[in-house]
Protein backbone atom coordinates (compact mmCIF):
# COMPACT_ATOMS: atom_id res chain seq x y z
CA UNK A 1 0.00 0.00 0.00
CA UNK A 2 2.20 2.60 -0.82
CA UNK A 3 0.29 5.70 -2.88
CA UNK A 4 -2.82 4.96 -1.11
CA UNK A 5 -2.25 3.20 1.97
CA UNK A 6 -1.18 1.46 3.15
CA UNK A 7 0.56 0.56 5.42
CA UNK A 8 0.74 -0.37 7.68
CA UNK A 9 3.60 1.43 8.16
CA UNK A 10 1.00 4.18 7.65
CA UNK A 11 1.33 5.49 10.70
CA UNK A 12 -0.14 8.86 8.92
CA UNK A 13 -3.00 6.82 7.56
CA UNK A 14 -4.16 10.13 6.08
CA UNK A 15 -7.50 9.57 5.03
CA UNK A 16 -6.14 8.08 1.97
CA UNK A 17 -2.73 6.95 1.62
CA UNK A 18 0.77 7.42 2.21
CA UNK A 19 1.18 9.46 -0.98
CA UNK A 20 -1.76 11.94 -0.48
CA UNK A 21 0.41 15.06 1.18
CA UNK A 22 2.64 17.65 -0.41
CA UNK A 23 4.70 20.82 0.24
CA UNK A 24 6.16 24.06 -0.75
CA UNK A 25 9.47 24.66 -1.23
CA UNK A 26 9.54 28.63 -0.72
CA UNK A 27 12.38 29.88 1.31
CA UNK A 28 9.96 31.43 3.55
CA UNK A 29 8.09 28.00 5.33
CA UNK A 30 10.40 25.36 3.82
CA UNK A 31 13.29 26.12 6.39
CA UNK A 32 16.63 24.59 5.62
CA UNK A 33 18.97 21.62 6.32
CA UNK A 34 21.89 21.34 8.10
CA UNK A 35 23.30 18.90 5.40
CA UNK A 36 22.94 19.07 1.78
CA UNK A 37 19.83 21.81 1.34
CA UNK A 38 19.85 23.19 -2.19
CA UNK A 39 22.29 20.82 -3.51
CA UNK A 40 20.63 19.80 -6.66
CA UNK A 41 21.36 16.85 -8.40
CA UNK A 42 23.39 17.81 -11.69
CA UNK A 43 23.57 21.76 -10.52
CA UNK A 44 27.20 21.36 -10.03
CA UNK A 45 27.29 23.47 -13.47
CA UNK A 46 24.45 25.62 -13.14
CA UNK A 47 21.83 23.29 -14.86
CA UNK A 48 19.66 20.52 -14.27
CA UNK A 49 20.21 17.27 -16.32
CA UNK A 50 17.16 16.17 -17.41
CA UNK A 51 16.72 12.15 -17.11
CA UNK A 52 13.33 9.57 -17.40
CA UNK A 53 13.65 6.44 -14.74
CA UNK A 54 10.92 3.53 -15.16
CA UNK A 55 9.69 2.87 -11.40
CA UNK A 56 6.75 -0.12 -10.72
CA UNK A 57 4.58 0.76 -7.54
CA UNK A 58 2.92 -2.22 -5.61
CA UNK A 59 -0.10 -0.83 -4.89
CA UNK A 60 -2.71 1.76 -6.68
CA UNK A 61 -2.35 5.47 -7.06
CA UNK A 62 -5.67 6.45 -8.57
CA UNK A 63 -4.36 10.42 -7.99
CA UNK A 64 -1.06 9.86 -9.64
CA UNK A 65 -0.32 12.55 -11.76
CA UNK A 66 2.34 11.98 -13.90
CA UNK A 67 4.69 14.38 -12.57
CA UNK A 68 2.27 16.96 -13.88
CA UNK A 69 1.23 18.45 -10.79
CA UNK A 70 2.64 21.40 -9.09
CA UNK A 71 4.73 19.72 -6.96
CA UNK A 72 5.60 17.13 -9.62
CA UNK A 73 7.12 19.99 -11.69
CA UNK A 74 8.93 21.35 -9.11
CA UNK A 75 10.69 18.17 -8.53
CA UNK A 76 11.56 17.94 -12.12
CA UNK A 77 12.85 21.41 -12.24
CA UNK A 78 14.77 20.84 -9.21
CA UNK A 79 16.48 17.30 -9.80
CA UNK A 80 15.76 16.72 -13.61
CA UNK A 81 13.87 13.58 -12.90
CA UNK A 82 10.75 12.53 -14.83
CA UNK A 83 9.18 9.45 -13.31
CA UNK A 84 7.11 7.05 -15.15
CA UNK A 85 5.06 5.11 -12.64
CA UNK A 86 3.10 1.90 -13.62
CA UNK A 87 0.85 0.23 -10.75
CA UNK A 88 -0.44 -3.37 -10.61
CA UNK A 89 -3.54 -3.79 -12.85
CA UNK A 90 -6.41 -6.78 -11.94
CA UNK A 91 -5.21 -9.97 -11.41
CA UNK A 92 -2.00 -9.95 -13.15
CA UNK A 93 -0.73 -7.82 -9.96
CA UNK A 94 0.65 -10.90 -7.87
CA UNK A 95 2.37 -12.40 -10.90
CA UNK A 96 4.11 -8.99 -11.73
CA UNK A 97 6.84 -8.89 -10.08
CA UNK A 98 8.09 -12.77 -10.24
CA UNK A 99 7.56 -12.33 -14.07
CA UNK A 100 10.26 -9.24 -13.32
CA UNK A 101 11.73 -12.07 -11.87
CA UNK A 102 11.92 -14.59 -14.40
CA UNK A 103 12.53 -12.21 -17.18
CA UNK A 104 15.32 -10.71 -15.07
CA UNK A 105 14.67 -7.05 -16.30
CA UNK A 106 13.84 -4.42 -14.14
CA UNK A 107 12.30 -1.09 -13.95
CA UNK A 108 14.47 1.61 -12.50
CA UNK A 109 13.45 1.36 -9.11
CA UNK A 110 10.98 -0.20 -7.63
CA UNK A 111 8.49 0.06 -4.67
CA UNK A 112 7.44 -4.11 -3.91
CA UNK A 113 5.84 -3.84 -0.66
CA UNK A 114 5.79 -7.48 0.53
CA UNK A 115 7.92 -8.87 -2.33
CA UNK A 116 11.44 -7.15 -1.06
CA UNK A 117 12.76 -10.33 -0.25
CA UNK A 118 11.90 -12.20 -3.48
CA UNK A 119 13.63 -9.18 -5.42
CA UNK A 120 16.92 -9.49 -2.79
CA UNK A 121 17.10 -12.92 -3.32
CA UNK A 122 17.05 -12.83 -6.99
CA UNK A 123 20.12 -10.12 -6.77
CA UNK A 124 17.69 -7.84 -8.56
CA UNK A 125 18.37 -4.98 -5.99
CA UNK A 126 21.41 -3.10 -5.41
CA UNK A 127 23.24 -1.78 -1.99
CA UNK A 128 22.39 1.75 -1.32
CA UNK A 129 25.23 2.36 0.97
CA UNK A 130 28.02 3.47 -1.26
CA UNK A 131 25.53 5.92 -2.86
CA UNK A 132 24.34 7.04 0.39
CA UNK A 133 27.27 7.82 1.74
CA UNK A 134 28.52 9.95 -1.22
CA UNK A 135 25.02 11.34 -2.22
CA UNK A 136 22.94 10.90 0.28
CA UNK A 137 23.64 13.58 3.16
CA UNK A 138 19.77 14.26 4.01
CA UNK A 139 18.96 10.58 3.84
CA UNK A 140 21.14 10.00 6.49
CA UNK A 141 19.86 13.04 8.75
CA UNK A 142 16.62 12.00 8.14
CA UNK A 143 17.30 8.33 9.16
CA UNK A 144 19.71 9.37 12.01
CA UNK A 145 20.53 6.61 14.84
CA UNK A 146 17.97 4.31 12.66
CA UNK A 147 20.44 3.53 9.99
CA UNK A 148 21.14 0.28 11.48
CA UNK A 149 17.26 -0.17 10.47
CA UNK A 150 17.73 -0.08 7.09
CA UNK A 151 20.60 -3.34 7.45
CA UNK A 152 18.76 -6.19 5.32
CA UNK A 153 19.92 -8.99 7.76
CA UNK A 154 22.32 -10.43 10.45
CA UNK A 155 24.07 -12.37 7.86
CA UNK A 156 22.91 -9.23 4.90
CA UNK A 157 24.78 -6.05 5.94
CA UNK A 158 23.43 -4.36 2.94
CA UNK A 159 20.57 -0.97 2.40
CA UNK A 160 18.45 -2.64 -0.45
CA UNK A 161 15.66 0.25 0.40
CA UNK A 162 14.57 3.19 1.59
CA UNK A 163 11.62 3.04 3.73
CA UNK A 164 9.22 5.54 3.44
CA UNK A 165 7.91 5.43 7.35
CA UNK A 166 7.95 8.36 8.78
CA UNK A 167 10.78 8.76 11.07
CA UNK A 168 10.63 10.22 14.51
CA UNK A 169 6.61 10.00 14.52
CA UNK A 170 3.87 9.94 17.23
CA UNK A 171 0.67 8.32 16.28
CA UNK A 172 -1.83 11.23 15.77
CA UNK A 173 -5.08 9.41 14.70
CA UNK A 174 -6.94 5.94 14.38
CA UNK A 175 -7.49 4.65 11.04
CA UNK A 176 -9.02 1.91 12.10
CA UNK A 177 -11.47 0.00 14.08
CA UNK A 178 -14.69 -0.68 13.61
CA UNK A 179 -17.07 1.52 11.10
CA UNK A 180 -20.29 2.54 11.79
CA UNK A 181 -22.62 5.33 9.42
CA UNK A 182 -22.99 8.49 11.81
CA UNK A 183 -26.85 8.82 11.33
CA UNK A 184 -26.68 5.30 12.94
CA UNK A 185 -25.26 6.47 16.35
CA UNK A 186 -27.73 9.81 15.71
CA UNK A 187 -30.69 7.98 15.72
CA UNK A 188 -29.99 5.57 18.88
CA UNK A 189 -28.40 8.71 20.82
CA UNK A 190 -24.63 8.10 20.32
CA UNK A 191 -24.64 4.61 22.76
CA UNK A 192 -22.09 2.58 24.02
CA UNK A 193 -19.67 1.19 21.74
CA UNK A 194 -17.33 -0.69 23.17
CA UNK A 195 -17.84 -4.29 22.74
CA UNK A 196 -19.02 -6.75 19.48
CA UNK A 197 -22.45 -6.77 21.64
CA UNK A 198 -22.22 -3.38 21.66
CA UNK A 199 -21.82 -2.93 17.79
CA UNK A 200 -24.08 -5.94 16.47
CA UNK A 201 -26.75 -4.05 18.85
CA UNK A 202 -26.61 -0.72 17.28
CA UNK A 203 -26.45 -2.09 13.95
CA UNK A 204 -29.51 -4.34 14.40
CA UNK A 205 -31.97 -2.40 16.02
CA UNK A 206 -31.39 0.77 13.30
CA UNK A 207 -31.56 -2.12 10.44
CA UNK A 208 -35.18 -3.37 11.82
CA UNK A 209 -35.94 0.35 12.10
CA UNK A 210 -34.87 1.21 8.59
CA UNK A 211 -34.89 -1.38 5.88
CA UNK A 212 -34.55 0.58 3.00
CA UNK A 213 -32.40 3.84 2.21
CA UNK A 214 -32.56 5.90 -0.61
CA UNK A 215 -35.30 2.90 -2.03
CA UNK A 216 -32.50 -0.01 -1.89
CA UNK A 217 -32.12 -2.53 1.09
CA UNK A 218 -29.99 -1.35 3.62
CA UNK A 219 -27.34 -3.65 4.32
CA UNK A 220 -26.18 -4.17 8.04
CA UNK A 221 -22.37 -4.90 7.34
CA UNK A 222 -20.17 -5.78 4.52
CA UNK A 223 -16.57 -6.97 4.92
CA UNK A 224 -13.84 -6.24 2.30
CA UNK A 225 -13.27 -9.85 2.03
CA UNK A 226 -13.31 -11.33 -1.63
CA UNK A 227 -9.80 -10.75 -2.35
CA UNK A 228 -6.37 -10.12 -0.37
CA UNK A 229 -8.26 -7.46 1.78
CA UNK A 230 -9.90 -10.47 3.26
CA UNK A 231 -6.75 -9.86 6.25
CA UNK A 232 -7.59 -6.29 6.45
CA UNK A 233 -11.91 -6.45 6.87
CA UNK A 234 -11.81 -10.30 8.38
CA UNK A 235 -8.71 -11.65 9.89
CA UNK A 236 -6.25 -8.87 11.26
CA UNK A 237 -9.33 -7.72 13.10
CA UNK A 238 -9.57 -11.36 15.17
CA UNK A 239 -6.63 -10.56 16.93
CA UNK A 240 -7.33 -6.79 17.20
CA UNK A 241 -10.53 -7.32 19.25
CA UNK A 242 -9.35 -10.29 21.32
CA UNK A 243 -6.16 -7.23 22.35
CA UNK A 244 -3.16 -8.95 19.82
CA UNK A 245 -1.19 -6.63 18.32
CA UNK A 246 -0.70 -6.23 14.29
CA UNK A 247 2.33 -8.45 13.65
CA UNK A 248 0.51 -9.80 10.68
CA UNK A 249 -0.26 -13.56 10.59
CA UNK A 250 1.72 -14.12 14.11
CA UNK A 251 1.43 -12.85 17.48
CA UNK A 252 4.82 -12.63 19.35
CA UNK A 253 4.95 -12.10 23.07
CA UNK A 254 6.23 -9.32 24.48
CA UNK A 255 8.26 -10.72 26.70
CA UNK A 256 9.68 -14.39 25.42
CA UNK A 257 9.66 -13.08 21.63
CA UNK A 258 7.82 -16.71 20.66
CA UNK A 259 5.77 -16.68 17.93
CA UNK A 260 2.38 -18.15 17.35
CA UNK A 261 0.30 -18.03 14.06
CA UNK A 262 -2.99 -16.05 15.11
CA UNK A 263 -5.47 -18.52 14.32
CA UNK A 264 -4.31 -20.72 16.52
CA UNK A 265 -5.32 -18.56 19.50
CA UNK A 266 -8.46 -19.86 21.13
CA UNK A 267 -9.72 -16.53 22.39
CA UNK A 268 -9.77 -15.71 18.09
CA UNK A 269 -12.15 -18.70 17.63
CA UNK A 270 -15.16 -17.09 19.63
CA UNK A 271 -14.86 -13.88 17.05
CA UNK A 272 -15.21 -15.98 14.44
CA UNK A 273 -17.92 -17.57 15.45
CA UNK A 274 -19.29 -14.06 16.02
CA UNK A 275 -19.24 -13.27 12.51
CA UNK A 276 -20.61 -16.71 11.84
CA UNK A 277 -23.40 -15.87 13.96
CA UNK A 278 -23.96 -12.53 12.25
CA UNK A 279 -23.91 -14.22 8.39
CA UNK A 280 -26.89 -16.30 9.93
CA UNK A 281 -29.12 -14.11 11.62
CA UNK A 282 -29.29 -11.79 8.19
CA UNK A 283 -26.64 -8.66 9.48
CA UNK A 284 -23.56 -9.82 7.64
CA UNK A 285 -24.01 -9.39 3.61
CA UNK A 286 -24.03 -12.61 1.92
CA UNK A 287 -21.42 -10.94 -0.96
CA UNK A 288 -18.44 -10.31 1.65
CA UNK A 289 -16.82 -13.09 0.57
CA UNK A 290 -17.24 -13.31 -3.40
CA UNK A 291 -17.64 -9.23 -4.09
CA UNK A 292 -14.26 -7.75 -5.81
CA UNK A 293 -12.62 -4.60 -4.21
CA UNK A 294 -14.23 -2.52 -6.76
CA UNK A 295 -17.99 -3.70 -6.33
CA UNK A 296 -17.17 -3.14 -1.78
CA UNK A 297 -15.89 0.43 -2.86
CA UNK A 298 -19.16 0.90 -5.33
CA UNK A 299 -21.68 -0.58 -2.69
CA UNK A 300 -20.25 1.43 0.54
CA UNK A 301 -20.63 4.19 -1.67
CA UNK A 302 -24.22 3.74 -1.89
CA UNK A 303 -24.52 4.90 1.35
CA UNK A 304 -26.85 2.27 2.45
CA UNK A 305 -24.22 -0.05 4.23
CA UNK A 306 -24.45 0.82 8.00
CA UNK A 307 -21.01 -0.81 9.15
CA UNK A 308 -18.18 -2.36 7.93
CA UNK A 309 -14.28 -3.40 9.41
CA UNK A 310 -11.64 -1.92 7.59
CA UNK A 311 -9.22 0.84 7.89
CA UNK A 312 -9.66 4.37 6.50
CA UNK A 313 -7.23 3.98 3.44
CA UNK A 314 -9.27 1.03 2.15
CA UNK A 315 -12.30 2.68 1.54
CA UNK A 316 -11.65 6.41 1.39
CA UNK A 317 -12.77 6.32 -1.97
CA UNK A 318 -16.38 5.28 -1.53
CA UNK A 319 -16.70 7.59 1.23
CA UNK A 320 -15.25 10.38 -0.84
CA UNK A 321 -18.54 9.58 -2.95
CA UNK A 322 -20.43 9.78 -0.22
CA UNK A 323 -19.30 13.53 0.70
CA UNK A 324 -19.89 14.54 -2.91
CA UNK A 325 -22.85 13.89 -2.78
CA UNK A 326 -23.77 15.46 0.66
CA UNK A 327 -24.31 12.58 2.44
CA UNK A 328 -22.35 13.42 5.67
CA UNK A 329 -24.41 10.92 7.88
CA UNK A 330 -23.43 8.08 6.17
CA UNK A 331 -19.71 8.58 5.97
CA UNK A 332 -18.09 6.67 9.72
CA UNK A 333 -17.54 7.29 12.70
CA UNK A 334 -14.99 4.42 13.80
CA UNK A 335 -14.68 2.89 17.47
CA UNK A 336 -12.12 0.96 18.74
CA UNK A 337 -14.55 -2.10 19.68
CA UNK A 338 -13.61 -5.38 21.17
CA UNK A 339 -14.79 -8.99 22.03
CA UNK A 340 -15.43 -7.72 25.65
CA UNK A 341 -14.78 -4.37 28.00
CA UNK A 342 -12.14 -6.27 30.01
CA UNK A 343 -9.68 -6.20 26.50
CA UNK A 344 -7.21 -3.84 25.60
CA UNK A 345 -6.89 -2.95 21.90
CA UNK A 346 -3.08 -2.68 20.72
CA UNK A 347 -3.25 -0.50 17.51
CA UNK A 348 -1.31 2.29 18.90
CA UNK A 349 1.19 -0.10 20.32
CA UNK A 350 4.38 1.49 19.35
CA UNK A 351 6.62 -0.41 16.98
CA UNK A 352 9.45 1.91 17.75
CA UNK A 353 11.01 3.01 14.60
CA UNK A 354 9.73 1.09 11.52
CA UNK A 355 11.89 0.18 9.06
CA UNK A 356 9.95 -2.02 6.36
CA UNK A 357 8.60 -1.31 3.29
CA UNK A 358 10.33 1.44 0.99
CA UNK A 359 11.84 2.17 -2.43
CA UNK A 360 14.86 0.49 -4.07
CA UNK A 361 17.21 1.00 -7.17
CA UNK A 362 17.66 -2.11 -9.45
CA UNK A 363 20.35 -3.50 -11.32
CA UNK A 364 18.81 -2.57 -14.14
CA UNK A 365 19.00 1.36 -13.95
CA UNK A 366 21.11 3.01 -15.98
CA UNK A 367 20.77 6.41 -13.19
CA UNK A 368 21.23 5.07 -9.88
CA UNK A 369 23.43 8.26 -8.84
CA UNK A 370 20.57 10.65 -10.35
CA UNK A 371 17.70 8.68 -8.77
CA UNK A 372 19.82 8.98 -4.98
CA UNK A 373 20.55 12.23 -5.48
CA UNK A 374 16.53 12.81 -6.57
CA UNK A 375 15.46 10.74 -2.82
CA UNK A 376 18.57 13.05 -1.08
CA UNK A 377 16.26 16.02 -2.74
CA UNK A 378 13.16 14.93 -1.49
CA UNK A 379 14.48 13.63 2.17
CA UNK A 380 15.82 17.56 2.52
CA UNK A 381 13.97 19.82 4.49
CA UNK A 382 12.96 21.55 1.10
CA UNK A 383 11.89 18.66 -0.52
CA UNK A 384 9.86 17.69 2.24
CA UNK A 385 7.84 20.88 2.91
CA UNK A 386 7.60 20.37 -0.90
CA UNK A 387 6.10 17.22 -0.45
CA UNK A 388 3.38 17.76 2.44
CA UNK A 389 3.10 21.08 2.53
CA UNK A 390 2.54 22.25 -1.49
CA UNK A 391 3.39 25.65 -2.63
CA UNK A 392 3.53 28.89 -0.77
CA UNK A 393 0.65 31.02 -1.70
CA UNK A 394 -1.03 28.30 -3.24
CA UNK A 395 -1.44 25.24 -1.13
CA UNK A 396 -0.74 26.75 2.53
CA UNK A 397 0.10 30.87 3.31
CA UNK A 398 2.68 31.35 6.23
CA UNK A 399 0.71 33.35 9.27
CA UNK A 400 3.25 34.43 12.14
CA UNK A 401 6.56 32.18 10.81
CA UNK A 402 4.02 29.39 10.80
CA UNK A 403 2.09 27.01 7.62
CA UNK A 404 -1.24 27.39 7.90
CA UNK A 405 -3.49 25.68 5.49
CA UNK A 406 -6.41 28.20 3.91
CA UNK A 407 -10.09 26.79 5.19
CA UNK A 408 -11.21 26.79 1.12
CA UNK A 409 -7.97 24.13 0.44
CA UNK A 410 -8.67 21.93 3.71
CA UNK A 411 -12.33 21.46 2.47
CA UNK A 412 -10.45 20.22 -1.03
CA UNK A 413 -8.21 18.45 0.58
CA UNK A 414 -11.68 16.79 2.60
CA UNK A 415 -13.93 16.44 0.23
CA UNK A 416 -12.63 16.36 -3.26
CA UNK A 417 -9.00 14.72 -2.35
CA UNK A 418 -8.76 12.93 -5.84
CA UNK A 419 -8.97 15.62 -7.94
CA UNK A 420 -6.62 17.93 -5.57
CA UNK A 421 -3.95 15.46 -4.51
CA UNK A 422 -4.15 15.20 -8.42
CA UNK A 423 -3.38 18.96 -9.27
CA UNK A 424 -1.47 19.40 -6.68
CA UNK A 425 1.00 16.58 -6.35
CA UNK A 426 -0.21 16.48 -2.63
CA UNK A 427 0.45 12.89 -1.14
CA UNK A 428 1.87 11.37 -4.42
CA UNK A 429 5.55 11.71 -3.62
CA UNK A 430 5.88 10.39 -0.17
CA UNK A 431 8.07 7.23 -1.27
CA UNK A 432 11.30 8.84 -0.24
CA UNK A 433 12.79 9.37 3.21
CA UNK A 434 10.79 11.70 5.38
CA UNK A 435 10.28 12.51 9.31
CA UNK A 436 6.97 11.52 10.77
CA UNK A 437 4.11 13.04 11.95
CA UNK A 438 4.69 15.62 14.76
CA UNK A 439 8.44 16.25 14.36
CA UNK A 440 9.04 20.20 13.37
CA UNK A 441 11.48 21.37 11.23
CA UNK A 442 13.67 24.36 11.78
CA UNK A 443 11.35 26.75 11.30
CA UNK A 444 9.10 25.28 14.16
CA UNK A 445 6.35 23.92 11.72
CA UNK A 446 5.62 20.54 11.57
CA UNK A 447 7.35 18.72 8.52
CA UNK A 448 3.72 16.97 8.06
CA UNK A 449 0.14 18.60 7.65
CA UNK A 450 -0.71 15.81 9.83
CA UNK A 451 -0.77 17.25 13.34
CA UNK A 452 -3.63 17.53 16.21
CA UNK A 453 -5.54 20.71 15.00
CA UNK A 454 -5.15 19.79 10.86
CA UNK A 455 -6.57 16.71 12.11
CA UNK A 456 -9.78 17.91 13.76
CA UNK A 457 -9.89 20.98 11.18
CA UNK A 458 -10.62 18.36 8.51
CA UNK A 459 -13.16 16.65 9.87
CA UNK A 460 -16.65 16.94 8.96
CA UNK A 461 -19.56 18.31 11.13
CA UNK A 462 -20.64 14.71 11.24
CA UNK A 463 -17.39 13.71 13.05
CA UNK A 464 -17.29 16.44 15.15
CA UNK A 465 -20.98 15.87 16.35
CA UNK A 466 -19.97 12.10 16.82
CA UNK A 467 -17.02 12.95 18.58
CA UNK A 468 -18.64 15.55 20.91
CA UNK A 469 -21.37 13.03 22.28
CA UNK A 470 -18.42 10.77 22.97
CA UNK A 471 -16.61 13.96 24.83
CA UNK A 472 -13.25 13.79 22.89
CA UNK A 473 -11.81 15.73 19.98
CA UNK A 474 -10.17 12.80 17.75
CA UNK A 475 -10.96 9.36 16.54
CA UNK A 476 -7.38 8.41 18.20
CA UNK A 477 -8.71 9.68 22.39
CA UNK A 478 -11.16 7.23 22.18
CA UNK A 479 -8.34 4.48 21.57
CA UNK A 480 -5.97 3.28 24.83
CA UNK A 481 -2.88 5.24 24.47
CA UNK A 482 0.50 3.71 23.29
CA UNK A 483 2.00 4.69 26.18
CA UNK A 484 0.08 1.89 27.92
CA UNK A 485 1.97 -0.68 26.19
CA UNK A 486 5.47 -1.44 25.80
CA UNK A 487 7.45 -0.85 22.56
CA UNK A 488 7.89 -3.95 20.49
CA UNK A 489 11.37 -4.36 20.18
CA UNK A 490 11.31 -6.40 16.45
CA UNK A 491 8.67 -3.38 14.70
CA UNK A 492 6.56 -5.83 13.48
CA UNK A 493 6.78 -9.37 12.51
CA UNK A 494 4.97 -8.64 8.87
CA UNK A 495 8.01 -6.87 8.20
CA UNK A 496 10.72 -9.00 8.22
CA UNK A 497 11.98 -10.69 5.56
CA UNK A 498 11.79 -14.34 4.65
CA UNK A 499 13.60 -16.39 2.65
CA UNK A 500 12.27 -16.98 -0.78
CA UNK A 501 11.38 -20.07 -1.64
CA UNK A 502 12.64 -21.91 1.87
CA UNK A 503 10.54 -24.91 2.85
CA UNK A 504 9.39 -22.51 5.68
CA UNK A 505 8.15 -19.68 3.34
CA UNK A 506 6.40 -22.80 1.52
CA UNK A 507 4.48 -23.75 4.51
CA UNK A 508 3.39 -20.66 5.38
CA UNK A 509 2.19 -19.44 2.13
CA UNK A 510 0.39 -23.11 2.34
CA UNK A 511 -1.02 -22.15 5.82
CA UNK A 512 -2.45 -18.95 3.91
CA UNK A 513 -3.95 -21.01 1.09
CA UNK A 514 -5.71 -23.23 4.23
CA UNK A 515 -7.35 -20.31 5.97
CA UNK A 516 -8.31 -18.72 2.97
CA UNK A 517 -10.53 -21.57 2.30
CA UNK A 518 -11.55 -22.26 6.01
CA UNK A 519 -12.22 -18.87 7.30
CA UNK A 520 -14.66 -18.15 4.73
CA UNK A 521 -16.22 -21.49 5.49
CA UNK A 522 -16.72 -21.27 9.12
CA UNK A 523 -18.10 -17.65 8.75
CA UNK A 524 -20.62 -19.12 6.06
CA UNK A 525 -21.78 -22.67 7.90
CA UNK A 526 -24.67 -23.43 9.79
CA UNK A 527 -23.93 -22.21 13.38
CA UNK A 528 -24.51 -26.06 14.62
CA UNK A 529 -21.87 -26.77 11.45
CA UNK A 530 -18.96 -24.00 12.84
CA UNK A 531 -17.02 -26.19 15.51
CA UNK A 532 -16.41 -29.03 12.97
CA UNK A 533 -15.32 -26.25 10.16
CA UNK A 534 -13.13 -25.05 12.80
CA UNK A 535 -11.82 -28.44 14.08
CA UNK A 536 -10.71 -29.39 10.80
CA UNK A 537 -9.08 -25.95 9.85
CA UNK A 538 -7.12 -26.90 13.02
CA UNK A 539 -6.47 -30.39 11.51
CA UNK A 540 -5.36 -28.71 8.36
CA UNK A 541 -2.72 -26.51 9.94
CA UNK A 542 -1.42 -29.50 12.02
CA UNK A 543 -0.82 -31.84 9.47
CA UNK A 544 0.98 -28.85 6.84
CA UNK A 545 3.37 -28.11 9.82
CA UNK A 546 2.39 -24.98 11.32
CA UNK A 547 4.65 -25.64 14.57
CA UNK A 548 7.68 -25.70 12.12
CA UNK A 549 7.04 -21.90 10.64
CA UNK A 550 6.03 -20.48 14.40
CA UNK A 551 9.48 -21.92 15.30
CA UNK A 552 10.89 -20.06 12.61
CA UNK A 553 8.95 -16.72 12.69
CA UNK A 554 10.28 -17.28 16.67
CA UNK A 555 14.17 -17.13 15.67
CA UNK A 556 13.59 -14.54 12.95
CA UNK A 557 12.09 -12.31 15.51
CA UNK A 558 14.70 -13.14 17.72
CA UNK A 559 17.68 -12.48 15.15
CA UNK A 560 15.58 -8.99 14.64
CA UNK A 561 15.49 -7.90 18.09
CA UNK A 562 19.24 -8.82 18.01
CA UNK A 563 19.77 -7.07 14.64
CA UNK A 564 18.28 -3.86 15.97
CA UNK A 565 19.96 -3.47 19.12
Amino acid sequence: MLFKKKARALAAGVLASTLLVAAGCSGNGGGNGETGEGNTPGNEAGGVKPFTATVYSASTNGSWDEMQSRIGKQITEKTGATLKIEFPVGSATAQKIPLMISSGEYPDMIIPEKDMGKLVDAGAMIDLRPLIDEYGPNIKKVYGDYMNRLVWSKDDDAIYFLPYAGVGGEQLEANGGFQIQHRVLKELGYPELKTIEDYENAIRTYLDQNPTTDGQPTIGMTLNAGEWQIKLSTTNPAFSVTGGSDDGEFQIDDDTHEAVYHYLRPQEKEYFRWLNHLFNTGILDKDSFTQKYDQYKSKVSTGRVLGIIDQVWDYYDAEQVLKKEGKFDQTYARFPVTMDASIKRKDTQSTGYLAGYGIGITTSSKHPEELIKMLDYMASDEGQVLRNWGIEGVDYKVENGARVIPQEIQDKKSNDASNYAKESGIGNYNFAPMYGDGVLDPSGSPYTTNFKSQIIAAYSDADRETLSHYGVERYLDLWPQADEFPVKAWGAAWNIPKETGSEVDVLAKKADEIMKKRIPEAIMAKPEQFDAVWDNFMKDLDKMGIQKVNEHMTQLVKDRVELWK
